[in-house]
């Protein structure tokens, strides 16, 4: 729950601060890790792309803006799903993930054994690497007709 870090003051100049948040730190581990199990893999990385711009729009004072409003409703909705039960262990100032469950949960241990028993036909990997990877292909060979 201890921060030491660098920021950049909305003056710019830099400052150091140290905080000390350990519930802070203990709630965000467990809310990451609600998310990891519930939140496709697009939406996670925009709310953590957003989160960002969240955070400086409070640090800076910003907290009526109309951005912040419209954030919030980004958070609200894709939030909805993000609910559960999660297990932390607390040793030495540290806090680790122990467990996690949700009825939203998108893991699915059939699809994640990569073996023999999951639930999906390994014989249409090929075809979806050869369409995911024809862009980039297609760029490269432009490139190189230059």
């Amino acid at each position: 729950g201890r921060i030491d870090m660098l920021e950049d003051r909305l003056v710019g100049i830099k400052s150091r601060e140290i905080y000390e948040a350990p519930a802070g730190e203990i709630l965000i581990t467990a809310h990451k890790a609600l998310e990891d199990l519930t939140l496709d893999r697009d939406t996670k990385n925009y709310k953590a792309a957003m989160s960002a711009k969240y955070a400086e729009l409070t640090y800076n004072g910003l907290w009526f803006s109309p951005l912040r409003d419209a954030l919030d409703a980004f958070v609200d909705k894709s939030q909805q799903t993000v609910t559960g039960t999660v297990k932390v262990k607390l040793y030495k100032a540290k806090c680790t993930l122990a467990g996690r469950k949700s009825e939203y949960s998108l893991y699915d241990h059939g699809l994640a054994t990569y073996d023999e028993s999951d639930n999906f036909d390994h014989k249409a990997a090929p075809g979806f690497i050869n369409l995911w990877a024809l862009p980039v292909q297609v760029a490269n060979q432009k490139k190189r007709e230059e």
